[in-house]
């Protein structure tokens, strides 16, 4: 189930990063579906203090957006779908899902700075929700349980790799 809900997640991501590439817009209805969809999975996996604890981070969240969107830093799209990516992502990955989605923004800022130069005297808009969309995409299949499965796969191979036997000797 949880599977489900990880790919369902990142294809509301997908969407929401086209949207915002495509009018600057995420539409409430897209930013709904995944809030309804991280409360869906808070309760199908039954754990009250998780529930609790992934509430209380999204609230948190939704204040710092709140504010962020008011000094004129992100969009109100933005705000929301931080808010509802914490939601889904849940309090466990939220640190790392925020850095990731730091180091993603900061990518897309540094591109849409070099293409912007040609035209200066035009205000710079940056699409952030694509940071918040790859962020919550790679944290949601990193969640998922058939990755979880083929991790301890994936490193056996890794380390029997002809890569690997200068390093580890």
């Amino acid at each position: 189930m949880q599977t489900i809900f990880s790919f369902v997640g990142i294809a509301l991501f997908i969407i929401a990063a086209y949207s915002d590439v495509k009018s600057f817009r995420i539409p409430n209805l897209l930013v709904a579906a995944v809030a309804w969809l991280g409360t869906t999975r808070l309760i199908v996996v039954g754990d009250p203090s998780a529930a609790v604890y992934t509430v209380g981070a999204s609230v948190i969240v939704l204040a710092i957006g709140f504010v962020l969107f008011w000094r004129g830093f992100i969009g109100g799209g933005d705000a929301k779908l931080l808010t509802a990516s914490a939601l889904l992502i849940g309090y466990h990955d939220l640190y790392s899902f925020l850095v990731f989605m730091s180091i993603c923004g900061a990518l897309i800022a540094l591109a849409a700075f070099a293409t912007q130069r040609q035209k200066p005297s035009t205000k710079l808009y940056i699409p952030y929700g694509v940071a918040i969309a790859t962020a919550g995409s790679v944290t949601l299949f990193f969640q998922s349980p058939l990755v979880a499965a083929l991790h301890p796969f994936a490193v056996t191979l890794l380390l029997q790799s002809p890569l690997a036997t200068p390093f580890i000797g």
